[in-house]
């Protein structure tokens, strides 16, 4: 089993009425910025959790989806070509003054749902204020992202090739974030923003994605029967993407200093049940090898590090218990059978073979969709 951390799609956005601020030279145009409200209106209702509808005529609406993430993956895959559309005509206009007051009147205000701030505050999220019109193509894609993760999640066990497709794809809108849309905002220094909108917490979730998708691999790997040892490589490269996950946050403790104490656990605990089953793994190899003592002695390390990074969130120490319980169990197995059979000397430490990981996910590259239709404005 994962551990899921559901999270990242738990974002909250205010009002935009883009037809109220900005001033249309013509019919189309108009027309065009009410479906652009209209269509953002529905998300905004979605996550705020403001909406009146009932859930048949929901499901009716969607053309009959009954899983609430894909009717919303739904209407963000309507909105998001009609707002490339739209930042591609305002670019080209975009150092007009009136223009530049027209985007500040938007006031596009989006919530964090990795900062700690956010997360205890008992008058609600708080809202941060970006005037840019990629802050709002850049929290909307990465709503858009946390959600193809999420649904990821929600067809496991049934689906794993597709569940794999999705953590791919997830990683891949995380990965355009962090390299194509949030760089264009660190020019604005001097204003707060969500972490979501930061290029390197895109980067973290890009990884992590690739570690849930890599996971799910091994699911199918393990199925198919692969050789332990390739699934303790497989393993110990899932722990080593989530390494290079940390590092970034803890690189960057500046900008980090209010991320969530949950969402870190989640990398950690992850980092070390992997950890686990690796060395789990490879004590199975060494066995078939007729190496027994190294066995034992990988097996006594696992433990004690499995035990040391127990976490506290229920569900995921119950998954990491069990693991901890099956290490133990093929433990004592295999003491048994040393001390009985074999009487070979019981490694430590350096001693130990070392860990070596294989990292095989990659990420699905995301190309973006514009609605090409001609906007003018009054300017």
């Amino acid at each position: 089993m994962m551990l899921h951390y559901l999270q990242p799609a738990k974002l909250q956005s205010k009002k935009i009425v883009f037809e109220d601020v900005f001033s249309a030279r013509d019919p189309a145009t108009l027309e065009h910025l009410k479906e652009l409200s209209s269509r953002r209106s529905v998300i905004e209702e979605s996550i705020n959790q403001s909406s009146f509808i009932t859930e048949a005529i929901a499901r009716e609406m969607s053309g009959g989806l009954t899983s609430h993430c894909l009717r919303d993956l739904q209407k963000l895959e309507q909105y998001l070509p009609l707002l490339e559309n739209l930042i591609f005509h305002v670019d080209l206009v975009c150092s007009n003054h009136r223009v530049l007051r027209w985007i500040l009147e938007l006031q596009i205000r989006w919530s964090s749902a990795l900062s700690s701030s956010s997360l205890f505050n008992l008058r609600g999220p708080k809202f941060f204020q970006i005037d840019n019109l990629h802050y709002e193509l850049g929290m909307t894609l990465y709503l858009y992202a946390a959600l193809l993760r999420e649904r990821a999640i929600e067809i496991l066990p049934a689906d794993l090739v597709q569940s794999a497709t999705l953590f791919r794809e997830a990683s891949g809108v995380f990965q355009h974030l962090a390299n194509e849309v949030f760089p264009s905002l660190q020019s604005a220094q001097s204003v707060e923003r969500p972490l979501e909108a930061t290029p390197s917490m895109c980067t973290v979730m890009s990884i992590i994605c690739l570690a849930e998708a890599q996971a799910v691999t091994i699911r199918k790997a393990e199925e198919k029967g692969t050789t332990v040892g390739l699934l303790a490589k497989l393993h110990y490269g899932i722990t080593e993407l989530l390494g290079e996950a940390t590092a970034i946050v803890y690189s960057n403790t500046k900008e980090y200093k209010d991320i969530s104490s949950s969402f870190l656990e989640f990398i950690s605990s992850c980092k070390a049940l992997h950890e686990l089953r690796s060395r789990k793994y490879l004590a199975e190899s060494v066995k078939i090898g007729e190496q027994v003592g190294v066995a034992v002695g990988v097996l006594r390390d696992a433990l004690i590090n499995g035990k040391r990074e127990l976490p506290g969130e229920e569900s995921w120490r119950s998954i990491f218990g069990k693991e901890i319980d099956a290490a133990a169990d093929m433990l004592r197995k295999f003491e048994n059978e040393n001390e009985f059979v074999w009487h070979e000397k019981i490694p430590s430490g350096d001693e130990l073979p070392r860990l070596q990981g294989n990292k095989i996910a990659n990420a699905l590259p995301y190309h973006p969709k514009r609605w090409e239709r001609e906007l003018n404005f009054k300017i």
